[in-house]
């Protein structure tokens, strides 16, 4: 080997891993110091893109547990005003049961005041919580929790929106109900309805029809309600079920009166009449009967009139309608045609807000009035007696003092079953959202773990990188000195 005094190989090798040592000392030091293995990309570029993503995703989901507990807590507010809402439907089903009896001899109309109020109230309250219809919370809820692949899985979906989620008087049924008179009864019924389990119309092709004339401003409106049977038959549930899914839209409610009697409630002046499609004797009510509710005087019947209307033995017959102090008198001749009747009948009697109309099958007429008035006669038969026997019906005296209590029970009940499962659903929705939370904050912990092993600094790894560092300089140090000095032996080759 030769000997240069130009080149100091030696020295060079000493001062290259010098450097290296240094460095090793450099990162060992940052990383005990930091608690970090990686502290710049170039540490581990892999493992850092790896942990990054762990770690905003540890970001995501803690601001989701955060917006979960606030969901909860939301839902806990509702359903705390939904059980507010259900005591005042239990103190509004109080006040009607107190007035449907027809044994109660006290003031119907102070027991509505406080009805109409905690109606109302029921819509404050459900406007406070949201859930009046439209309201903040009556649609699709989503809260952001996160940890999923997609959005939709990062979401849990609260739905409750539409009507029947909202729980104001008006998306309950009650805005129209009262409990201080009001109502109409069936007669005639050929089955009582006052068993629950009692079962009719026992097959499945038999119907039976209910054909209503409702008139409102003068204006007449007719429509049918059909109860179709089932092989197995109907309960009393069921078939008020089918009626009042059809009548309420008209603002009137059926139910079963106290003495077992079908009724059929409302605000507006209406007459019903009922028939048989197929003949059945596990029928609802016979084909012959009538009803008429409050202020209503019907004159049913089984013949076309459009022959003309023949009256009792007489050869004519005077009507006489009186409203409080105003008396209105029409002259029948017994050759009028159905309308002719109705026409002459009405031009006497619009002052009076007394209306005249064709039943549903076209074979009767009824008198209709949203005020009390009464019909007199001077024929000494019925009123069209000699044309199949009409006669002019009153409204049944039980039906005018409970008939609206019955119907607010109706209502209240269906009342009650919506708001139960408007409380299911928020209950749902906050069991939903608890296991929710608590998969989130799982998720935490194990993605905080993964980026921890990715990320984080083995200290006692590290320690005994330093001081395997701090030897290594040293080392290098002394050596780089005796590399240095090596060439100054060349000098005594020169004496």
């Amino acid at each position: 080997m030769s000997i240069s005094i130009q080149t100091n190989y030696a020295s060079m090798v000493a001062q290259e891993n010098l450097s290296t040592n240094n460095t090793f000392q450099t990162k060992t030091i940052e990383a005990l110091t930091s608690g970090y293995r990686i502290n710049n990309s170039g540490d581990d570029p892999a493992g850092l893109a790896i942990a990054n993503k762990f770690r905003s995703s540890v970001a995501e989901l803690t601001q989701g547990v955060i917006n979960g507990n606030s969901g909860v807590s939301t839902l806990q507010i509702v359903d705390g005003g939904l059980n507010n809402i259900s005591m005042m439907l239990d103190r509004l089903k109080t006040l009607a049961t107190e007035s449907a009896s027809t044994t109660f001899s006290g003031d119907r109309n102070n027991i509505n005041v406080e009805y109409q109020q905690l109606v109302g109230d029921i819509t404050r309250q459900a406007t406070n919580i949201g859930l009046n219809s439209g309201g903040t919370y009556n649609v699709a809820n989503s809260v952001y929790i996160g940890g999923g692949n997609t959005t939709a899985s990062s979401q849990v979906q609260i739905d409750l929106s539409g009507t029947l989620n909202a729980v104001d008087s008006n998306s309950l049924g009650l805005s129209n109900t009262a409990v201080n008179g009001g109502g109409t009864e069936l007669t005639g019924n050929a089955v009582r309805l006052d068993a629950p389990g009692a079962t009719f119309l026992t097959a499945a092709n038999h119907t039976e029809s209910f054909a209503f004339n409702l008139i409102a401003n003068g204006a007449a409106t007719n429509f049918t309600a059909t109860v179709t049977g089932a092989a197995g038959g109907l309960t009393e549930t069921q078939v008020l079920s089918q009626l009042n899914g059809q009548l309420n839209q008209y603002g009137i409610n059926a139910q079963v009166g106290s003495d077992g009697q079908l009724q059929f409630a409302g605000s507006t002046p209406f007459t019903v009449s009922t028939s048989l499609a197929n003949a059945t004797t596990d029928k609802i009510a016979t084909a012959a009967a009538t009803a008429t509710n409050l202020g209503t005087y019907n004159v049913a019947g089984a013949d076309n009139f459009a022959g003309g209307l023949a009256i009792g033995g007489d050869t004519g017959e005077t009507l006489t309608f009186q409203n409080g102090q105003q008396t209105a008198t029409v002259a029948l001749t017994g050759t009028e045609t159905l309308g002719g009747a109705i026409a002459a009948i009405n031009a006497k009697t619009a002052a009076l807000g007394v209306y005249a109309v064709a039943d549903a099958a076209g074979t009767g007429i009824s008198f209709q009035s949203a005020a009390n008035f009464t019909v007199s006669t001077t024929a000494a038969g019925d009123v069209f007696a000699a044309a199949g026997g009409q006669t002019v019906n009153t409204p049944s005296s039980a039906a005018s003092t409970t008939g609206n209590a019955l119907a607010a029970i109706t209502a209240i009940n269906t009342a009650l079953s919506q708001l139960g499962n408007v409380q299911a659903r928020v209950g749902a929705g906050e069991n939903k959202l608890q296991y929710a939370i608590d998969l989130a904050n799982s998720q935490i912990t194990n993605f905080s773990s993964s980026e921890a092993q990715l990320r984080d600094a083995d200290v006692a790894a590290e320690a005994a990188n330093l001081t395997k560092a701090q030897v290594l300089q040293q080392a290098s140090v002394a050596a780089m000195a005796q590399a240095n000095a090596a060439p100054q032996a060349v000098l005594k080759l020169l004496q």
